[in-house]
């Protein structure tokens, strides 16, 4: 055995010994060339779909078998109550991944079912936006300013046509940032016009977020007020910047997030 393995080393170091210089010239090379390709077509790709490839085959097909441990588990525990199949089969259909693209109720969600007939969110979709919604867009003092106290309301509505006519009375009231958010999330039938109202929802953020800046040590409401002005702009300047991306102006998005 000794003899064999002694032989193997031998053979190994003799051909390590006939490489020449120009081998790791053209290793290096063609490794060089292959990145180089590989860089090519994610940027074609990135520029026709918006999004990267290695990124979307990660997600579509890597992260499923990486989370394979927990729907075990999760059909473990359901198989513990009996009617393990049932069970199962009720997990998998109730089962969503986060959106990674983020993209718009009104102009990408609704132009799909426009397209297909088919809904693309779930109940369980709808409820995970409410509680985001609500802890963003929402404080405790909004009962105290009409037009905030009716976009509170609306955020908690699933009638979708219910909201978008809350919004447009909050906007008869005053300039609400929140309800010109609501109307470019799920009234906007295209990226422009979304970007549009976001505009709108910016110019009217910017201008409650200065006003609380100046009043949040007054008191706790007024900060829990202060907070949530910021959300709502952070939130309205990112929107801007997945408008900007949608719509070609990609080094306009890039600053916008880096803002």
């Amino acid at each position: 055995m000794s003899g064999k393995q002694h032989l193997a080393g031998n053979t190994l170091s003799m051909f390590l010994n006939t490489l020449t210089p120009k081998f790791y010239v053209a290793l290096t090379g063609t490794s060089s060339l292959i990145s180089g390709l590989i860089l090519i077509f994610e940027w074609w790709y990135f520029r026709k779909y918006g999004t990267s490839f290695i990124e979307q085959v990660s997600v579509s097909h890597l992260r499923p078998l990486l989370g394979g441990v927990d729907n075990n588990s999760s059909n473990n525990s359901n198989s513990s109550n009996g009617d393990s199949d049932s069970n199962r089969q009720s997990v998998s259909e109730c089962k969503v991944w986060r959106n990674p693209l983020n993209l718009f109720r009104g102009a990408e969600y609704n132009r799909y079912t426009w397209v297909t007939g088919r809904e693309p969110l779930t109940y369980y979709d709808m409820n995970l936006s409410a509680q985001d919604h609500q802890t963003f867009f929402t404080c405790d003092s909004d009962h105290l300013r009409p037009a905030d106290a009716i976009m509170q309301k609306a955020w908690r509505e699933r009638n979708p046509q219910a909201r978008i006519s809350a919004a447009h009375e909050a906007l008869e009231i005053n300039e609400c940032a929140t309800a010109y958010i609501l109307l470019a999330e799920e009234e906007a039938t295209t990226i422009a016009e979304a970007e549009k109202l976001f505009k709108q929802a910016l110019k009217a953020g910017d201008g409650c977020y200065r006003r609380s800046q100046q009043l949040q040590h007054h008191g706790s409401q007024y900060e829990a007020q202060h907070r949530r002005d910021t959300n709502v702009l952070v939130y309205i300047k990112r929107r801007l910047a997945m408008c900007a991306r949608r719509l070609g102006r990609t080094r306009e998005a890039v600053k916008m997030m880096r803002d």
